[in-house]
């Protein structure tokens, strides 16, 4: 089927092209299946039970509405899957083998339909999001440990006033703009102090200064990491001139 960043990439070309959408739909129908099985507690099969043209339409709907902001894109695709699931039972009031409501949703016991059907907010996507981020922040934790910086280590580098974070900030926009300082950074594990100084004409001791956390930024906009990034232009871009996406 491919890694994360491949079906990513798939998905995000099938939005226009209904016959890839199809495609992706085609490789990953074990996947919708086994979605709409655990949704349901109960074995599925394809042609007999409506579940599964349930979830392969929720499957497509995920292909259309996905963005990376979401998160992975599978961890979104099953909650689009669990809760067409639970709007077609909502609707229909009936599924086989469960004769009320009152019955517990798939695996998890603690979650009933009624439950589902009386609290028309959706919690899924917010757990879907947290829970991406929670992975993203995990992920950071391990490639940063690569650099022998912890996130306290950023924490307690945080630049604290405004002169000093647009310093950082221009000096992450000039790495962005120069794919051979990330290069630099990727092999020698350290960052190319002087290819910044040099490139934004900032203070060398104000950048040693918050070297860890220039390290940090670096990273983060180097490997992806949507939803952490999207916090950030939200800091970082919050006066002039701005880090752009």
């Amino acid at each position: 089927m491919g890694d994360g960043a491949d079906i990513v990439r798939r998905v995000y070309a099938a939005k226009a092209n209904s016959l890839a959408a199809n495609e992706i739909i085609k490789d990953y129908l074990p996947f919708i299946k086994s979605e709409a099985c655990k949704a349901t507690g109960r074995i599925v099969v394809e042609g007999r039970d409506d579940e599964v043209s349930i979830a392969m339409i929720a499957f497509h709907e995920a292909i259309e509405s996905y963005s990376k902001l979401k998160g992975a894109f599978l961890s979104y695709a099953a909650l689009i899957i669990k809760r067409k699931l639970i709007d077609y039972y909502r609707k229909e009031k009936r599924h086989s083998g469960i004769t009320s409501i009152d019955t517990s949703m798939g695996e998890d016991v603690s979650i009933r339909i009624s439950d589902v059907i009386e609290d028309k907010s959706n919690p899924y996507e917010e757990a879907a999001m947290r829970d991406a981020t929670h992975k993203e922040i995990e992920e950071l934790t391990v490639q940063l440990k690569s650099f022998g910086v912890s996130l306290t280590d950023i924490a307690d580098n945080c630049p604290k006033q405004s002169r000093t974070l647009a310093v950082c900030r221009k000096a992450l926009q000039y790495a962005r703009e120069n794919p051979d300082i990330i290069d630099e950074l990727k092999r020698t594990k350290r960052v190319p102090m002087s290819s910044l100084v040099e490139g934004t004409g900032a203070e060398r001791k104000t950048l040693e200064r918050h070297r860890k956390y220039i390290l940090a930024l670096l990273v983060i906009y180097s490997n992806g990491y949507e939803i952490i990034r999207g916090h950030l232009k939200q800091v970082l871009g919050a006066t002039k001139g701005g880090v752009t996406e």
